[in-house]
């Protein structure tokens, strides 16, 4: 497989370089990302020990871009990759590499290529390195546009899972209206109306699974799902509605259920200068939509469902952070900010900025049957469960409050504080755990001592009750503009263990380069994006990380 790949990128930037003549641009960029971790045992903190002296995950992307065709490759080095990859993730070579040819209003891509439709709940490849996760289509992809205001793709390709492809072929197509480019008044008013309708196929063998000893399942080889959307934005109003649904599609996740899967989502927000509003809510149930169904953990999913919760920076705040649950949730999310202008009472000489966040997440009413076959003690092959669209139930998942000061009390120093109160449903989230109810203190100041040295340090306390217990972080950073940064930083267990996660890091930056050396002990834990988990052992040792862009 890895000698097809590597052959097809050769053929696919000969192709590109061989037509430079006939077009009036050749460019070419590109990127490379390489982190390197030299491990060290610890026994104290979990850190195993290693049979490779140093783990590294490198990434090297090639772009030509020309008036007609581009073209593009990806190497990546990933055969001691960094702890907490998987085994499957280990390997090296060009997995990605695709070749696309544009004209007027037609584009034509062969190869990989990623895509969403929508806000994703069909349909969304993507890459996420921090996750381990590239889920890109191979095969082929058309974007046409007939009319102005109108926007078609079709696609079709089998989804990669590390270094392979699963069996399944996902097929699909979207088509998008803009109805304001029709309408010179709609625009006039600062009126932008979009209408938007997704369907894809996924075809796959079907499986020899049992309900029991004697009874095989009658597994569906076509799963189809469809996804129609509608947005509206006027002046500072933008109002976004959404719904999908999923055939059929009993899988390891759901147990070999043969219920149907749905999501709906609406979301609001309204802003101008000096104040937000947003407002959202959403619905899912059973939309675990994998391109292999008997796989688990973060690979082969061919949708996304976006968590609705805040992504918080600070390290404490980030300790708990929640996973979007596809077999079912109700999850709810509010934020307000607004500027205090300068020069009023609460805005002071130079103005107060405040945030308010609430996030709620909650499972929805399950109405359960008793199996249907003898014997038996799961629902496999069953219809599943009943559940009421309004009706609540599951008990409580996550809940985060939190409010964020931004205030810069003097010319050369800013404050921002935070105090927040969560609820995180470990046994939902991890498997077990329990329910751990924390607050989190953060308080960080940026001060300018000139024009190119920068002192920031980081307060944070995290209590509760359960789990680990309290924690508490410090961090100081000095940056000498424009090359070089100083870190140190302390994550201290001192509810439980009693243990230090130290680190520091030499950071320096040349142009396109950014080199950053350091060395210490990380915890274990979840790193996530979008509602997205993977969990990261505990690690000690030097660090290397490069990235430069061109």
């Amino acid at each position: 497989m890895r000698k097809h790949i590597c052959l097809l990128a050769l053929l696919c930037l000969s192709a590109s370089l061989s037509a430079q003549e006939e077009q009036r641009k050749l460019t070419l960029s590109g990127s490379i990302q390489s982190d390197v971790l030299i491990p060290e045992e610890d026994e104290a903190i979990g850190a195993k020990k290693y049979n490779d002296w140093a783990l590294t995950n490198t990434y090297a992307d090639l772009n030509l871009n020309s008036e007609y065709i581009d073209a593009g490759a990806r190497f990546e080095f990933l055969k001691h990759p960094l702890p907490g990859y998987e085994n499957d993730i280990k390997g090296w070579g060009v997995p990605y590499v695709f070749v696309k040819g544009h004209y007027k209003n037609i584009e034509v891509t062969a190869g990989n290529f990623y895509e969403q439709f929508g806000s994703g709940f069909i349909l969304r490849t993507y890459e996420e390195r921090s996750l381990g996760i590239d889920n890109s289509l191979l095969g082929g992809r058309v974007v046409f546009r007939p009319f102005k205001g109108v926007t078609v793709k079709a696609l079709t390709g089998e989804q990669r899972r590390y270094w392979a492809h699963n069996d399944s072929w996902i097929t699909g197509g979207d088509v998008e209206l803009n109805l304001d480019e029709w309408s010179k008044k709609l625009q006039e008013h600062g009126t932008y109306i979009t209408l938007g309708a997704s369907f894809v196929n996924k075809h796959e063998k079907a499986d020899e699974i049992f309900a029991d000893a004697t009874h095989k399942l009658n597994m569906p080889e076509n799963v189809n799902a469809f996804d129609v959307r509608a947005r509206f934005q006027h002046g500072n109003v933008n109002i976004l509605a959404e719904y999908a649904q999923k055939s059929q599609d009993p899988s390891f996740d759901n147990g070999y259920i043969y219920r149907k899967g749905n999501v709906a989502m609406l979301s609001a927000s309204y802003s101008k200068r000096g104040m937000s509003l947003l407002l959202q809510a959403k619905r899912s149930d059973n939309m675990s939509f994998r391109s292999d169904r008997g796989m688990v953990g973060t690979s082969s999913f061919i949708n996304h469902l976006p968590a609705f919760t805040m992504d918080h920076t600070y390290n404490l705040a980030a300790m708990y952070p929640y996973a979007t649950q596809p077999l079912g949730e109700w999850a709810y999310q509010a934020e307000f900010g607004y500027t205090f202008k300068r020069k009023t009472f609460l805005g002071g000489k130079y103005g107060t900025s405040i945030k308010l966040n609430y996030s709620y997440v909650h499972g929805i009413d399950k109405n359960e049957p008793a199996p249907l076959l003898d014997n038996s003690t799961t629902l496999r092959g069953t219809k599943g469960y009943g559940s009421a669209f309004w009706k609540w139930g599951g008990g409580m998942y996550y809940q985060d409050m939190n409010i964020q000061i931004e205030k810069k009390l003097t010319k050369d120093f800013k404050l921002n504080l935070m105090l927040m109160n969560q609820f995180y449903n470990m046994t939902v989230v991890e498997g077990e755990g329990g329910m751990v109810h924390s607050n989190i203190y953060v308080a960080e100041g940026k001060y300018r001592i000139n024009n190119k040295l920068t002192l920031r340090g980081e307060l944070q306390y995290l209590t509760t009750g359960e789990d680990d217990h309290d924690w508490a972080f410090g961090l100081l950073e000095l940056s000498f503009l424009p090359h070089w940064m100083f870190t140190i930083a302390d994550e201290w267990n001192c509810g439980v263990t009693n243990t230090h996660y130290y680190q520091a890091l030499v950071t320096y930056n040349l142009g396109s380069h950014r080199i950053q050396a350091g060395y210490g002990r990380t915890s274990d834990g979840y790193n996530c994006s979008g509602g997205v988990c993977r969990y990261v052992p505990s690690q000690r040792g030097f660090t290397l990380s490069y990235n430069y862009n061109f």
